[in-house]
């Protein structure tokens, strides 16, 4: 086959096939907006690689079956025919089916109502080295691919398993946090129509992308860009995710620690902060977050954390917790909290801080509670007045740390107010 790269993906993608060619990764994610070709990458990949690799197979999936015919199946015939190979291969409708006609290897198709089906799919010769989950935010979460994952990935070297879709609006989606926490044999890349060669989509494509963006720029940036645009009620707009690196946490000398206790099911969290206030920027760099913790155990971990045993800041309506980890030799401060006090630390973390600049890697369940963080809204589609109490072990044990900084605040304010300055 005389082809070139460049004729068959476009640029956005050219480091990602390279990427797979050197075995670089395992799982590649791939979202991104409408028109980004980002399903016509994966169907050119895995053609290709199995016509490179006789025991190379594929196994194809959707969240419901009777999607896969006019979606990914023949997304797979739209390849063979680009590629200039229809004659190599052939197509069954009934069982969904593709077979690469020299070798025999073959890519099947299915759904994933019974992801446990996929425990009795066998293949004559080679391996599933491909595995392709299209339109992923269909999916309630990630246990179907883990099973799927874990009954196919046997008997070979080397697996690509792709994963495309469109991202749902609200960061809350679990497809959206899933993206944010990295994995050293995961590639994630988000994609746009923007770099793709025009001819490729039409005229018409980019007039209808360009209108949309005239009379709806939130709508746009969700369906053409793929971005998360949120519900709009998105509580921390100045949130960064970003690696901190370990010259910049030996320079931190404001170190402020919090902990928010457990209960029942919900998890232990002590967290470690910097906050520059000339800059208006603050740090989170280190957490512990762990459901069932038992007292010693959880004060081995603090330790670990907070060598010279630094104050910490805790949740008040716990003081036999706050006793028993002073037991210990911890130095636990219960919080003072009062009237108002949620309302004014969300207050004060969302309008007062420019940027919360969070490491995902060493703190992921903070880096998913403050990304996704939402206002919930009444039956009429009315914004609450109050903040959820959900979902924010991290962000309580934060405002723990911070109380310092906020209790300021308050009396600066107060003292305003008297001489009459606002």
């Amino acid at each position: 086959m005389d082809i070139r790269l460049t004729d068959l993906i476009a640029p956005q993608f050219y480091d990602i096939h390279w990427d797979i060619q050197e075995n670089r990764h395992t799982h590649y994610k791939l979202y991104g907006g409408r028109g980004s070709t980002k399903s016509s990458f994966v169907s050119e990949e895995i053609i290709l690689g199995m016509m490179q690799d006789p025991n190379a197979n594929a196994a194809c999936f959707r969240k419901v079956g009777n999607t896969l015919s006019e979606s990914v199946y023949e997304q797979l015939i739209w390849a063979i025919n680009s590629l200039g190979v229809s004659d190599l291969w052939k197509a069954n409708q009934s069982p969904l089916r593709l077979t690469y006609l020299p070798t025999g290897q073959r890519i099947i198709f299915r759904g994933c109502d019974d992801p446990n089906k996929s425990k009795s799919i066998k293949l004559r010769q080679g391996y599933f080295k491909y595995i392709w989950y299209e339109e992923r935010a269909e999916f309630d979460g990630d246990e179907d691919e883990r099973l799927i994952n874990q009954s196919l990935m046997r008997g070979g070297d080397k697996y690509v398993v792709f994963y495309t879709w469109n991202p749902p609006k609200s960061m809350n989606s679990w497809v959206n946090q899933d993206v944010l926490i990295p994995r050293e044999d995961t590639l994630c890349n988000h994609s746009t129509y923007l770099t793709v060669p025009p001819e490729w989509l039409g005229e018409q494509f980019f007039k209808e992308a360009k209108e949309l963006k005239r009379r709806n720029p939130m709508a746009y940036r969700h369906e053409y860009l793929g971005e998360a645009t949120g519900t709009g009620g998105k509580v921390f707009d100045n949130v960064v995710l970003r690696e901190i690196k370990n010259s910049e946490i030996q320079t931190f000398d404001k170190i402020k620690q919090g902990i928010d206790f457990g209960f029942a099911a919900d998890p232990m969290v002590f967290i470690r902060v910097h906050y520059n206030r000339k800059l208006r920027k603050l740090y989170i760099f280190d957490e512990i977050c762990q459901v069932g913790l038992k007292t010693s155990r959880a004060v081995e971990m603090i330790r670990k954390k907070n060598p010279d045993n630094r104050i910490i800041t805790a949740d008040s309506e716990e003081p036999r917790s706050i006793a028993a980890f002073n037991e210990y030799g911890l130095r636990l401060l219960p919080a003072k909290k009062g009237p108002g006090s949620v309302d004014f630390g969300m207050n004060y973390l969302a309008d007062d801080i420019d940027e919360i600049i969070i490491d995902p890697v060493r703190c992921p369940n903070a880096a998913r509670e403050f990304s996704s963080y939402e206002l919930e809204r009444d039956k009429n589609g009315n914004f609450k007045g109050s903040y959820p109490d959900r979902d924010n072990h991290t962000i309580d044990a934060v405002r723990y740390a911070l109380e310092d900084e906020m209790l300021r605040k308050k009396a600066n304010v107060r003292d305003k107010r008297k001489l009459g300055l606002t």
